[in-house]
């Protein structure tokens, strides 16, 4: 009996062994086979205390790379900007700078030009690139995305040049008048005449100057300003009394149609300031005895409405070329033309970025010798479900003007307008086609790029900023 106890427990001690020793093996046989893990763990470098969130809260893109260049820390600003791609820096100039610095430990600056990647389209990047080292193995890498301010910077030296130009002429006109008419102080029709010249000059000097004011004002700020509801009747009627001189003494006729009783939420200033340029614009650059006609209409959206106002001529159009930079600042299409009418080139600028500052566009199709048609849109004002209240006592003449608005522009595509009773009030928009046409262009404003967009009206002539 006891013989056989001894000999159960010497098995049970004899296979404790041998499991301790299988379980020790087979321990020592993973420590063998994953030695790279256990030294990247021995060997990875660690970031000093504090870093992690200093670059969590910093501005610019921060990249922090060991020492065989690969990145070990990256802020999401780095990846979106494409400067880091499959665990390192994409960008061959920078990672350069980061192994001097890790040679040298000197800290380096230097303002680079990133071409895009293949088909990301756009103009690359300009930034601004520091490289530090940090602790004696890490190299911290910040980059400051100057691509914006480089572009504002252009276009302000751009801005700055071109008003230089422009207040030079009149200011040189009034110079030379001036001298004239003081060798002239002895012949009274001289100075008449000279005189004369000068109203138009000192006029044109007041006219640039105050749409330079107004186009820095919009463009500076995008947001809108004193909103409040605005009829778009009153801004039409506006529209039209600031150019009716100017429209009678080409004998041109003003119509407007459409559907009254819309609103517009935005600053009332602004609103009238773009669509009176407009409305100036077909009055300046039109025929005599031929039509200019202004017409709205509410279309339908998925979260909201939007009124289209548009202001459609009879002239010779537009070319293709000139109708992809017409927003553009102190462009003209006709410069010997836009001289002769008092025209300065910054009046669509500025319809544009009233157009952009309330959420809008301004788009323009044009065919060159049929017309031209802009069209402004924008949110509407009015409250979902609330129907566009018809002006009741709208006398009969201004609903006969409608009228003939409304057939101008059906006639414009090829349409017949309903004939209109005078007593009636005018509550149908124009039809108008809703196919692409390749000659609209469309322009939304924070930059001067267009795009193709379907016609909204169209009727006529030429409109030129």
């Amino acid at each position: 009996m006891d013989v056989n106890v001894a000999a159960a427990s010497v098995s049970a001690i004899v296979g404790l062994g041998v499991g301790l020793t299988a379980a020790l093996a087979f321990r020592w046989s993973e420590k063998e086979q994953h030695p790279s893990k256990r030294a990247e763990k021995q060997d990875e470098p660690a970031l000093p205390p504090g870093v992690d969130t200093v670059l969590s809260v910093l501005r610019s893109c921060a990249v922090v790379l060991d020492e065989s260049d690969q990145v070990i820390k990256a802020s999401s600003a780095a990846y979106a900007l494409g400067l880091v791609r499959g665990g390192a820096i994409a960008v061959e100039s920078m990672l350069a700078m980061a192994r001097l610095t890790r040679r040298d430990g000197e800290i380096r600056q230097a303002d680079l030009d990133i071409p895009r990647r293949a088909g990301g389209g756009g103009d690359g990047l300009a930034v601004s690139v520091r490289v530090a080292p940090l602790g004696s193995r890490l190299v911290l890498v910040l980059v400051e995305d100057l691509t914006e301010a480089r572009r504002i910077e252009a276009v302000r030296r751009d801005f700055v040049a071109n008003v230089s130009h422009e207040l030079k002429t009149p200011v040189g006109a009034l110079s030379l008048l001036s001298e004239a008419v003081q060798d002239a102080s002895d012949d009274p029709e001289a100075v008449r005449r000279f005189s004369g010249r000068m109203l138009i000059e000192s006029a044109r000097l007041t006219s640039l100057v105050q749409e330079i004011i107004e186009l820095s004002r919009v463009q500076d700020d995008l947001r809108m300003v004193d909103p409040e509801l605005v009829p778009v009747d009153e801004l039409v009627a506006e529209a039209m009394d600031r150019c009716r001189h100017s429209a009678a003494a080409k004998q041109i006729t003003m119509a407007a149609g459409g559907i009254a009783g819309l609103h517009l939420y935005g600053n009332r200033g602004q609103l009238a300031a773009a669509l009176g340029n407009l409305v100036e614009n077909a009055v300046n650059y039109s025929p005599a005895r031929t039509r200019v006609a202004i017409a709205a209409r509410k279309l339908p959206g998925t979260r909201q409405d939007s009124v289209e106002i548009s202001v459609t001529d009879q002239g010779v159009g537009i070319s293709e070329k000139d109708r992809e930079r017409v927003f553009e600042r102190f462009y003209r299409v006709d410069p010997a033309r836009s001289r002769a009418t008092g025209g300065t080139g910054l009046g669509l600028s500025i319809v544009k970025h009233v157009a952009a500052s309330h959420g809008g566009t301004v788009s323009v199709w044009s065919v060159e010798g049929q017309g031209s048609t802009f069209t402004l849109r924008l949110p509407s004002g009015d409250l979902p479900g609330l129907e566009p209240v018809s002006n009741d006592a709208q006398p009969a003449a201004d609903a006969e003007i409608a009228a003939d608005a409304d057939a101008d522009v059906a006639a414009s595509h090829g349409t017949h307008a309903a004939p209109t009773d005078p007593s009636t009030p005018r509550t149908e928009p124009a039809h108008l086609p809703e196919q692409p046409d390749p000659h609209a262009v469309e322009s939304s404003g924070s930059t001067d790029s267009t795009e193709t967009t379907s016609p909204t009206l169209t009727a006529a002539p030429e409109a030129m900023p």
